[in-house]
């Protein structure tokens, strides 16, 4: 019998998390697969509490871990996947909570994994939920739930930018080509218990934010493959809970998470690059941007300097 532990990391928005497991309740599962359901509840109040779901979970295990204070996306998860593989998970499934999965999700993922001893990673495709499309009137009825939200991810490393493959384009077939991708979204990816023995947990000094990104480069340089998955399918409600593009949280998290992959990771002509654009954001930028370079020079990580 083989284990499988998908991790939720819960902070807010009790009815994502509720839709979410309520999702995974109803999901098919091969014979020889056990399925824990762990929520790790990242200091919230009030707490998130089983009797929230109103569902009969016939013989689905969901196991609640409260964390005293919000650790993060990289410490909050790391929690999760901690417990998991102290009781026996050989899969975890890293999962946002404003999701909801296809019925063959689980056994989706073990087929492909299975297909393939290099594959440590698998990211699966995944839309929009209808109605949380970046560009509503651009679509019609019939386009909704079928938006695309990442089909692969792509590193351009001139800039030290990442991006989603296909984002906001209506699937028509483009992208279900099964490939190595360059690295997979912490929205949903599906990992094998070797993986975390030879390269370690998210590194939880960047909180939030480019977490997925370093933990897919540790992943290719431990030589195992990110491979995108286009017969797994889920939607993501993409709820913007982390106040939107250009809010004070990604102005801070954002502009010294990206200094500290690109300083790891980047070619050395994009250091340069960085540095560079770091002192013009001391001189121009936004407070928060501001406060971020300076944090990254400081060596402050983690939680840092921003209040949540």
């Amino acid at each position: 019998m083989q284990k499988a532990s998908v991790i939720i990391l819960h902070y807010s928005g009790k009815e994502n998390t509720t839709d979410c497991l309520k999702s995974l309740i109803n999901i098919k599962l091969p014979k020889e697969v056990a399925l824990e359901m762990v929520v790790v509840d990242n200091g919230t109040k009030p707490e998130f509490r089983i009797n929230d779901i109103r569902e009969n979970l016939g013989k689905n295990v969901i196991k609640i871990i409260r964390n005293k204070e919000n650790l993060g996306f990289a410490g909050g998860n790391n929690v999760g996947i901690s417990y998991a593989l102290k009781n026996g998970a050989d899969y975890v499934l890293v999962l946002n909570n404003d999701t909801v999965v296809d019925r063959n999700l689980i056994a989706e993922l073990l087929k492909i994994a299975k297909t393939d001893e290099s594959i440590g990673i698998l990211a699966p495709k995944i839309y929009f939920a209808k109605g949380f499309e970046f560009h509503k009137n651009r679509y019609t009825e019939e386009d909704l739930g079928k938006v695309f939200w990442y089909a692969g991810g792509e590193m351009d490393w001139g800039n030290v930018l990442g991006h989603h493959r296909g984002v906001d384009e209506v699937d028509h077939g483009q992208y279900d080509k099964i490939m190595e991708t360059q690295f997979a979204s912490g929205c949903c990816m599906f990992i094998k218990k070797a993986v975390f023995d030879k390269v370690g947990l998210f590194d939880d000094k960047y909180f939030l934010y480019y977490e997925d990104a370093d933990f897919s480069e540790r992943v290719k340089k431990a030589n195992y493959k990110i491979v995108y998955a286009p017969s797994v399918i889920l939607w993501h409600k993409n709820a913007g809970s982390a106040g939107g593009s250009g809010s004070k949280l990604q102005d801070y998290y954002i502009t010294r998470n990206r200094l500290l992959f690109g300083m790891r990771y980047a070619p050395v002509r994009a250091k340069f690059a960085l540095f560079r654009e770091s002192l013009k954001i001391l001189l121009t930028g936004r407070q928060w941007q501001k406060k971020g370079i300076l944090d990254f020079y400081l060596n402050r990580f983690g939680k840092g300097s921003f209040s949540i």
